[in-house]
């Protein structure tokens, strides 16, 4: 999957050695793809296992009987709650693991074409961070509800945990607060920023980078086009955290802290409806 060169220069410094092994933007969007598709690919063999499961369990159901005493377990609140804290960790490793493995040079470097898993510049950058999640999620909700026109829209994030029993809650937060900003920011802060900076100007990659982070989130959002700008606009702060303190790290703390004020105020509106 790397861009190797086939005769590499001796005399070239290791950032150059780096950039010219970095990989293309198409291999950054596959690899984004493949997050995506490994994701419905451990959907579908949950689903397999829960039919075979069944299937041992009742003998003599019908085909039609089977196929909705299988749709009815699949769909209860706990289900797909369980489905993220077991699944996406599992995921994440293997995504991990495969960049770790391909591009071992750009792991550690600040700047791109680094991926950046690196300490900030500066401590100021975590604080900022922090405060980019906070603010960054109402000023996104107004943008929304201002295109919206009276429909609602929730986060991926919140319609996960409305539905979780109170007992999976606590885990399903933790993997939503600190796996998946993990390894999204890898993919669309990490290798493709890195990757269409080769190519494009900063601002064009950054530009770039965050329609597609808004488009690929649009499906857990039932492809509602007013959640896109809020979405671009976490995206774009999340680049510029990314860029200016030459860290991943503040990134991943502002889109963990992102999620976490999400479910704050949705555990809020639940325990005040009790």
């Amino acid at each position: 999957m790397t861009e190797k060169p086939a005769n590499p220069d001796p005399f070239m410094s290791p950032n150059e050695t780096a950039r010219s092994s970095a990989p293309s933007v198409w291999i950054a969007i596959g690899l984004i793809v493949l997050y995506v598709l490994l994701q419905a690919a451990a959907g579908a063999t949950v689903s397999f296992i829960v039919g075979v499961v069944a299937h041992v369990q009742h003998p003599d159901l019908s085909q039609a009987d089977l196929h909705s005493h299988v749709m009815a377990i699949l769909k209860r609140p706990g289900s797909n709650a369980l489905f993220i804290i077991l699944g996406l960790p599992l995921i994440a490793l293997v995504m991990l693991s495969l960049v770790r493995r391909q591009w071992p040079a750009l792991w550690p470097l600040e700047k791109p074409p680094g991926f950046g898993f690196a300490p900030a510049t500066s401590a100021y950058w975590y604080v900022l961070a922090f405060i980019v999640g906070i603010v960054t999620p109402p000023v996104g909700g107004w943008l929304t509800e201002l295109l919206a026109h009276g429909q609602t829209v929730s986060q991926n994030v919140e319609e996960l945990s409305r539905n979780a029993p109170e007992n999976l809650r606590l885990p399903l937060a933790m993997v939503m607060v600190i796996v998946g900003p993990l390894i999204e920011e890898l993919l669309f802060r990490g290798v493709l920023l890195s990757a269409l900076m080769r190519r494009l100007s900063t601002a064009w990659s950054v530009v770039i980078s965050a329609v597609l982070f808004g488009v690929v989130h649009l499906e857990g959002l039932d492809f509602k086009w007013f959640a896109l700008p809020g979405l671009i606009l976490l995206a774009v702060g999340l680049a510029w955290l990314r860029l200016k303190s030459s860290s991943l790290w503040p990134a991943v703390l502002a889109h963990g802290v992102y999620n976490l004020f999400a479910l704050i105020a949705l555990f809020a509106t639940l325990a005040g409806s009790t």
